[in-house]
């Protein structure tokens, strides 16, 4: 059986960490995982779906140990191809691999977008020099949409393959007892209207937005799930605008509460994010039978079927905060997931296109 190292740079409650974690389940090969850093909540869902974990406790960006030990990991573990995902794993995990002597390299690209990519200006040189220089080392860079195939050849990478995100659509069906259970948890009555989000808390994901455009909606709870650097500035917001009234519940999964438990609390999702290169999050929301209110999803714009159900606006309170009114109309008791979802973004073909990458990468 083909044996596969997945290199990440991080385990916490991300969406490419996240989309790790749905997809392994799911592939013929052998899978084992490296983390750089230390792992995180979805390190333990891994774990806890069977599939064996290195934490590499990369303590810099220039720890040279790391390096080396990532090197030894690949040699010994007798592994027929790597495939990496993030920005640092691209770069150490295809040098590990071929000073390992493997040149079966996969990677895939989950964040490369408009302007950024994970947070870094994708215009400083030593970024792209540095991006490019470790792209020639693999086979094949995956896109998870065909904006960020496009935004990697504007990079002059031409080695691309989209393969969109997929998702388990049973993973995120409506749950009314988790509904109850997490407004009782949080002191959320019943019949109150409560506008979430998902997604790591720092700058560019724009949760500000989410804040004020529910601030101007009467008696309406905020949800926020995730964590990171942003959190502090956000609850300073949130204390201001809606004081008592923003929920903050951090980072889930591989505990007492999944994300589709949250999101079955809530009544209309936000995605104010104006640069993402898929959209998991909103995604993940509309299989849970959410209407949904986003500023970019690439996922999204992919399901025409939708209609009324998900409305992309400017990443504006006004906006929003417009929109979110609105969405609150289309609140039903059917909370069941579109067909098209599960049509376009099952992650078993995602899985089945993946290994097919993989033989004709193995066959070169």
């Amino acid at each position: 059986m083909t044996r596969v190292l997945h290199i990440i740079t991080g385990l916490a409650s991300g969406g490419a960490e996240r989309q790790l974690a749905t997809l392994l389940p799911h592939q013929p090969e052998e899978c084992e995982v490296a983390c750089l850093t230390k792992g995180g909540l979805v390190g333990e869902r891994i774990r806890a779906d069977g599939f064996r974990v290195h934490d590499l406790r990369m303590p810099t960006n220039r720890d040279l140990a790391s390096l080396t030990n990532l090197v030894k990991l690949i040699r010994d573990g007798g592994f027929d191809l790597v495939h990496t995902h993030l920005y640092r794993a691209h770069l150490y995990g295809r040098l590990a691999a071929r000073m390992a002597g493997l040149r079966a390299i996969v990677a895939t690209e989950h964040s490369l977008g408009r302007a950024l990519i994970e947070g870094k200006s994708k215009d400083r040189l030593g970024v792209r020099a540095l991006y490019r220089a470790s792209e020639r080392m693999g086979r094949v860079t995956i896109a998870v949409s065909q904006a960020v195939a496009d935004y990697l050849r504007d990079w002059r990478i031409d080695r691309v393959e989209v393969i969109e995100n997929g998702i388990d659509v049973r993973e995120f069906r409506f749950d009314p007892a988790a509904r109850c259970l997490v407004r009782k948890m949080l002191g959320v009555e019943a019949g109150a209207f409560v506008v979430g989000g998902v997604g790591r808390l720092d700058s560019e994901k724009h949760f500000e937005v989410l804040i004020e455009a529910t601030s101007r909606i009467d008696g309406a709870i905020a949800l926020i799930v995730g964590g990171g650097p942003d959190r502090v500035r956000l609850q300073r917001l949130a204390a201001e605008l809606m004081p008592g009234r923003v929920h903050f519940a951090g980072d889930v999964g591989g505990g007492v509460l999944e994300v589709r438990d949250l999101l079955s609390a809530m009544d209309v999702f936000a995605s104010p994010s104006p640069s993402e290169t898929f959209g998991l999050a909103p995604l993940e929301a509309v299989a849970c039978g959410l209407p949904t209110v986003y500023a970019d999803s690439p996922a999204l714009d992919g399901l025409p079927e939708l209609g009324d159900r998900a409305a992309r606006v400017p990443s504006r309170p006004d906006a929003f905060g417009a929109a979110l009114c609105e969405a609150a109309e289309l609140i039903t008791v059917d909370r069941s997931a579109p067909s098209g979802v599960l049509e376009r973004y099952g992650v078993a073909e995602q899985a089945a296109h993946v290994s097919e990458l993989y033989r004709a990468v193995l066959a070169q």
